[in-house]
């Protein structure tokens, strides 16, 4: 008898089971995605706009010196106080001073020449009313004691600008107040005007922040705006006071000042939040999703609208509009009655076949994979 077809037949039988056992099984059936969803609705907008400001004196003073020289002194430092009267920084004096001995050896020596004038004037004035002189020569020494009177008023003006100039080589506060800036250095030479320090004075402060061009039509000269520091929950109320008539060459915005009340007395360069009445939206009828609603589709933003007949979802372009609060204002792809799936977008695919999400009800969890027979 031939075994051979019978070998070869058992063979092939025991490869089969052998196949058979080795393959891995069909993977079970995903289970239904259960998602929240939410109804769009009209809704009415209700933020405002918020700036970012800073807290400055009303009045700040760049002084400069009112002469050239070279500064031998400065006495105040960054951030220190000041009081008006007190001395700010000092000029080297030396070349005004010898200019101030110089007139006043010049207003000597036109003292001299008017004393000389006047001895003289009044000998002619006797000779003449003893007739030995003309009259016209005692007009010429009349004409000689005004021009040394005019020599002497010229010198006595001069050194009184020049103990002026000497004077101007130290520089003192007018003001009391906070350095805010020190824009010069021991050992520098200025020119006459050159800031050297900045001081904000005391009094009344201001809030500065800018605006983009579009919104700067909203504001107007003492409308009302609430001012929030940024490490207090405080809040107070100021006024628009200013208005810059030309934008910022480099950030293309407009500079506003509210004024704050003389009670309110916050520290200079203080980051504060502005919100002004005039920007709000309060009333506008928009439709608002949450955050979590939106899923990036390419470059654009879009959602998943359930369709609630076969209970599949769909994705959706939709265009941005702002943001109001912690929502998201839409203003076109999605209409009044659509659900939109509100969690759980970034797990979801194009006609997926979901569930609506019920609280409190536990979810099966999916079956584990059978492990591969070996």
């Amino acid at each position: 008898m031939n075994c051979k077809p019978v070998v070869f037949c058992a063979t092939l039988f025991a490869a089969a089971c052998v196949l058979s056992g080795c393959s891995k099984p069909a993977p079970p059936e995903e289970p239904l995605r259960a998602v929240k969803v939410m109804t769009v609705a009209e809704d009415a907008q209700r933020s405002s706009a918020e700036y970012s400001g800073e807290v400055l004196a009303r009045v700040e003073s760049r002084l400069g010196f009112r002469v050239a020289g070279k500064i031998i002194r400065r006495s105040v430092e960054l951030g220190q106080r000041v009081r008006a009267g007190e001395v700010l920084a000092q000029l080297d004096p030396q070349d005004y001073k010898l200019s101030e001995v110089a007139a006043r050896a010049q207003l000597a020596a036109a003292a001299t020449n008017r004393d000389l004038a006047v001895s003289d004037y009044k000998r002619y004035k006797d000779l003449r009313d003893q007739n030995f002189i003309s009259s016209a020569e005692l007009e010429r020494r009349d004409t000689t004691l005004q021009a040394a009177q005019a020599q002497w008023d010229q010198a006595q003006a001069q050194l009184s600008g020049q103990g002026n100039q000497a004077s101007y080589t130290t520089l003192v506060a007018d003001r009391s107040g906070v350095v805010t800036s020190v824009d010069a250095e021991v050992g520098q030479v200025v020119a006459a005007g050159t800031p050297v320090i900045r001081v904000a004075q005391d009094g009344p402060r201001d809030v500065l922040f800018a605006v983009p061009e579009d919104k700067v039509q909203l504001v107007r000269m003492g409308s009302v705006a609430e001012v929030r520091l940024w490490s207090t929950p405080r809040t107070l109320q100021a006024t628009v006071r200013e208005v810059a008539a030309s934008a910022d060459p480099v950030t293309r915005t407009f500079g506003v000042k509210l004024a704050l009340e003389a009670q309110d007395a916050l520290p200079l360069g203080a980051t504060v939040s502005v919100t002004a009445a005039a920007f709000g939206h309060g009333g506008v009828a928009v439709m608002k999703l949450p955050t979590s609603a939106f899923f990036l589709s390419g470059n654009s933003s879009a959602v998943w609208v359930l369709d609630k007949a076969s209970m599949t979802v769909k994705l959706t372009p939709v265009e941005i509009a702002t943001a109001d609060g912690n929502d998201v204002v839409v203003r076109s792809g999605i209409a009044p009655g659509m659900q939109v799936v509100s969690a759980g977008v970034h797990v979801l695919q194009p006609g997926q076949k979901v569930s609506l999400y019920q609280a409190g009800r536990a979810q099966a969890p999916a079956a584990p994979a059978s492990a591969a027979v070996k």
